[in-house]
């Protein structure tokens, strides 16, 4: 088949890549030219695991191919993605902006009968609002639209992509019916589910799954500050939890907050949305409260240790990305954490195996960085962890003492056993956990 994906991000260069590793000849879009040469020569711009793999072999074969141009993708295919930022506006609400305005273009631009998918993240109706869009200068007849929800987490977008739990298809047309389905038989052999259902409800189910989610780790984090309090310990609890079949065990793990280009824009979307239904999603604002106090939960350990004037101190932070395996770091907890160190007088000595230059974009020489992450620890009075890379998980603590001014550790992943920590001669305080020396 023929496909399309308008923008080249995390979500649009995933899923044109997989489209073409299928057999489909897909061509990527993108209004940044310099990006677009990049990818012409073989660099993929973002990180994320057997992506390149997958991009080199079928960029090689001819059957994925990037362009500025919309009306040469326009040409080419039977099928468009819309795979565009929906940044947040001031009030939560997704800007839909990108979308509408590609819409608007293709009103002018398509010819034959094409189908256009919204890929993106986007509100309950916008697919309405694509369609009127697109029906400004086109006859209803050229033209679906369809709501194709990505459940994709970074880190592991390649194999989620190519093995989905499941495929949600919103869809009116039997025709666009019948396309998504040839589309997507490949990707679903071994019996998963693909579910059609109507436009609404597909917009309806990325944001539930995604806010439902974060909940889970909020109400996880209010539980591990609570243990903290009653002396605890958040890893037995959420074991005692996680082995109820009703429960199940992911999404239990407590932290520093949650981030990323999803869940935060996610919740908040849907909670503007249910405003603007006079609904109030209470549960929803109490996972938005719960998450921003928990982002600082590294900091205020710290600021507790120390008094609130960090000046002199210096404090070594193991992570950057927002999560492992990835060097996005929107909204990522980290940022937080710099942000408030740097408020309190500290330095800040970095390091992340994938993430650095993306944060050195923001705080320039405000922060250092380090290649080594023992070479990070060099002079400083403690650690702190916020990411939860596997490097992290089995370090040798005598290089760690022999490099910090002090053997005090702060662990915002709850990486370490409380009993070895001990043993090793560290000053030791995580999440929902004892505090150990």
């Amino acid at each position: 088949m023929k496909i399309a994906v308008v923008g080249t991000g995390y979500v649009g260069l995933v899923t044109g890549t997989c489209f073409a590793e299928t057999g489909n000849e897909v061509i990527c879009v993108d209004i940044d030219a310099a990006k677009v040469e990049k990818m012409r020569q073989g660099i993929v711009p973002i990180y994320e695991p057997d992506l390149d793999v997958l991009f080199e072999r079928n960029r090689r074969q001819g059957r994925l191919r990037f362009t500025t141009e919309l009306a040469e993708a326009v040409a080419h295919a039977d099928i468009i993605f819309l795979a565009l930022p929906t940044p947040p506006g001031d009030d939560g609400a997704a800007d839909l902006r990108y979308i509408l305005g590609v819409a608007a273009d293709l009103s002018r631009l398509i010819t034959r009968y094409t189908v256009v998918v919204d890929k993106s993240t986007v509100p309950v109706g916008t697919a309405e609002l694509v369609h009127a869009a697109l029906a400004e200068h086109l006859d209803e007849s050229l033209f679906s639209v369809v709501s194709n929800p990505e459940f994709l987490r970074e880190g592991v977008a390649v194999d989620d992509f190519m093995k989905p739990d499941r495929v949600v298809i919103g869809v009116e047309d039997p025709k666009a019916e019948a396309v998504m389905q040839r589309l997507y038989e490949p990707f679903v052999r071994s019996g998963n589910p693909i579910i059609a259902m109507d436009l609404r409800s597909a917009e309806m189910t990325k944001y539930a799954a995604n806010s439902y989610l974060a909940t889970r780790i909020s109400f996880m984090n209010e539980i591990a500050n609570l243990c903290e309090k009653v002396g605890a310990d958040v890893d037995a609890v959420r074991k005692g939890m996680g082995s109820d079949t009703r429960i199940g065990k992911r999404f239990l793990f407590p932290g520093v907050g949650y981030g990323g280009s999803c869940f935060p824009k996610d919740v908040q979307a849907l909670a503007h949305t249910a405003g603007q239904f006079g609904y109030n999603f209470r549960i929803l604002e109490a996972v938005m409260g719960v998450n921003t106090d928990q982002r600082f939960r590294v900091a205020d350990k710290i600021e507790a240790y120390y008094g609130s004037d960090l000046a002199g101190k210096t404090v070594a932070l193991w992570g950057l990305a927002f999560k492992p395996n990835t060097d996005d770091i929107r909204e990522a907890p980290a940022l937080y954490t710099i942000d408030r160190l740097l408020a309190a007088g500290a330095h800040v000595r970095t390091f992340d195996p994938e993430a650095m230059e993306n944060v050195r974009a923001i705080y320039g020489d405000a922060i250092s960085y380090h290649e080594d992450q023992y070479e990070a620890l060099e002079g400083a009075d403690c650690l702190a962890i916020v990411t939860e890379w596997s490097v992290f998980r089995t370090p040798t603590f005598e290089r760690m003492k022999e490099h910090l001014k002090s053997p005090v550790v702060f662990d915002g992943r709850n990486l370490y056993d409380l009993r070895r920590m001990v043993e090793a001669g560290f000053y030791y305080d995580s999440i929902g956990r004892q505090t150990v020396s």
